[in-house]
């Protein structure tokens, strides 16, 4: 395949060779040089899916503020990693812009991983029309495959091709076209919102906001509405045979709860079940971005009708999560609480999959001074949370979907982005650093003593959110960025 994916509009650059030590040289574009022992592991750039000018200028511009080899090194890798290696389609339908995104080494379009994975470009796109039409473009697919199955978190390229995904074949729920998995979670719903809000902010364009866009945001709003089961389990439910616990929903729907206004969950951010169907961070992470979805639907589209119902959901929401979303720990402290049932039943613990309790401020679901969240935060990152490890080669949060002593990458670079102290942040970023594994890309997990060991070598979220903690840290900590490691 060529090194862009080319449709009407899109901008082509010119092939451009590979010199020693990842010099990268064309069109007046360098990518900045490494020691000739970090050679560039970005594909080759007649093998890279997609390609944008913009996103090539920010890379040259921001590793030249990066005073650690390595660092600039894995940086150089990661921020185009999403670019270079998950775009597999970027054209038409209809006559408007269509893009299917894919997570790595799954090749299936996660509502909540494309999302994020396009964020870090988001900046660039206003005067970037390249980046516009893909991004519009994922906007568009997003709001098909949501008008295919709310409920569903993983679809296909092809819309009419059943799931060639080994794991949910013998799913019982009822599996459309289209759909790769059927998990239902929250913020499958959040993040297209999230995403739409984002591009409407940085761009003004209002393109992608048509009809069918807004018939998914209904969708989305209306589903919602029917998972506060205030009359009854709803339409969706869902079993596996699997030899976790983790993979299936007890009876199809899940442990009991008493409704009370806030929205059930199957799933968790990380495909793992829900153990309390009241998922509190994702609930959070609903009052917000059903409040950017009112934004859009109100600016983009003058459509008030589609406003007011994001507001008033995400209203009731809000009013439930402040009655029932917090508990105490041990030591009588007051923290938002992981997952509760209404019945007064709580877990304490904390996932390193965004939305998350320690994710929150990042998500800006809560003000990062709020003393709430930061004894929150604070319990997240200590031993009264059952999947915080420590070991020889660092520390961070993990969570069941890999294990014990496995810990996740993104939740050091979520307390980057949320850490307030330059200590903080030079602790996360040397911890990065180091546990790479020697591949220069950001894994799913690695192993408390062993960084060598880790899952998912090509996992495009976690390498985009490792980008934009660099991206911020450009704007906001310049001088920490440019100091040795």
């Amino acid at each position: 395949m060529s090194g862009e994916l080319r449709a009407a509009g899109d901008i082509a650059l010119p092939r451009r060779s590979v010199l020693a030590g990842g010099v990268v040289a064309a069109a007046g574009l360098a990518t900045p040089a490494f020691a000739a022992s970090l050679p560039s592991k970005r594909p080759a750039p007649a093998d890279r899916r997609f390609t944008s000018p913009a996103v090539e200028r920010e890379l040259v511009r921001v590793a030249g503020r990066i005073g650690d080899d390595k660092l600039r090194w894995m940086f150089g890798n990661c921020y185009p990693n999403t670019l270079d290696t998950t775009v597999t389609q970027v054209g038409t339908v209809d006559g408007k812009p269509d893009s299917f995104v894919i997570t790595g080494d799954i090749p299936c379009l996660w509502l909540r991983d494309s999302s994020a994975q396009v964020k870090p470009y988001l900046h660039l796109a206003r005067k970037a029309p390249e980046l516009r039409r893909l991004i519009g473009g994922l906007i568009a697919r997003q709001a098909r495959c949501i008008l295919i199955d709310p409920y569903a978190n993983a679809f296909m390229e092809d819309p009419t091709a059943r799931s060639n995904l080994e794991w949910s074949q013998k799913d019982e729920t009822e599996m459309k076209p289209g759909v790769a998995e059927r998990k239902w979670e929250i913020d499958s719903l959040c993040y297209p919102m999230r995403l739409a809000h984002g591009y409407w902010r940085a761009t003004g364009d209002a393109a992608p906001f048509d009809a069918t866009w807004a018939e998914a945001a209904r969708a989305s709003i209306r589903t919602f509405r029917e998972q506060q089961r205030k009359d009854g389990p709803g339409p969706y439910s869902f079993r596996r045979s699997a030899p976790q616990p983790t993979e299936t929903l007890l009876w199809g729907h899940g442990h009991p709860t008493r409704p009370v206004g806030l929205i059930h969950s199957g799933f968790r951010p990380s495909d793992d079940a829900c153990l309390y169907p009241f998922l509190i961070p994702s609930n959070l992470f609903a009052v917000t971005a059903l409040r950017e979805l009112a934004v859009v639907a109100n600016e983009a589209r003058h459509d008030a009708a589609l406003a007011a119902a994001a507001t008033a959901l995400a209203a009731e929401v809000e009013a439930a999560l402040k009655a029932y979303g917090t508990m105490r720990l041990r030591d009588g402290s007051e923290v938002w609480a992981y997952e509760v049932d209404g019945f007064g039943n709580a877990i304490f613990m904390d996932d390193a999959n965004v939305p998350s309790l320690s994710g929150l401020g990042y998500l800006g679901c809560v003000d990062s001074a709020d003393p709430l969240w930061r004894r929150t935060q604070a319990a997240c990152w200590s031993a009264a949370n059952p999947w915080f490890f420590r070991g020889r080669a660092g520390e961070g949060i993990g969570g069941p979907h890999v294990g014990a002593g496995q810990i996740w990458p993104m939740s050091l670079t979520i307390r980057a982005l949320s850490a307030t102290d330059d200590a903080t942040i030079r602790a996360a970023l040397r911890s990065l650093r180091h546990t790479d594994g020697g591949t220069g890309f950001i894994h799913e997990s690695f192993d408390q003593d062993d960084p060598a060991k880790f899952t998912r070598a090509w996992f495009a979220w976690a390498n985009g959110l490792f980008a934009e903690l660099i991206l911020h840290l450009a704007a906001t900590r310049p001088a920490l960025l440019k100091a040795p490691l």
